[in-house]
């Protein structure tokens, strides 16, 4: 991903072309904080990513397919019960899903560089429609 700009004015002409989109939106803000498991996707040239850890705990981003690209790997920090018995569960980037699978359960295990660390749901970034892997 790296190569298509060199300098930060180019960088700026990119981004406000409406060219990247983060998680699913247009994002033209050179600050915007991407993060774990964000995708990155370049509509001009087809091509999607993925922000992922290395061994040594730095970002590196994965190039992923085009059928991988809508959906996000969601970590479930909580689950519970909001007013009126409603369930809903709590993913690593805040995400609020309500009435999620009964089969999702919270993810324990470490942190940054934790090899123990399940990714329990998988959200598509259209919607709050939840996948189980």
């Amino acid at each position: 991903m790296a190569r298509y700009a060199l300098t930060y004015k180019e960088v700026v002409q990119i981004l406000k072309q409406r060219l990247v989109k983060v998680d699913g939106k247009v994002r033209t803000d050179t600050t915007y904080p991407a993060g774990f498991m964000d995708v990155i996707q370049l509509e001009k040239t087809d091509e999607h990513f993925r922000l992922i850890y290395d061994t040594k705990g730095r970002f590196v981003v994965h190039r992923i397919s085009r059928d991988e690209a809508p959906y996000k790997l969601c970590k479930v920090k909580r689950l519970e019960h909001g007013k009126g018995g409603v369930p809903y569960i709590v993913t690593h980037d805040a995400r609020t899903i309500r009435y999620p699978d009964p089969e999702i359960k919270v993810s324990v295990g470490g942190g940054r560089r934790g090899g123990d660390c399940v990714l329990a749901c998988m959200c598509v970034l259209r919607a709050y429609e939840l996948v189980l892997r």
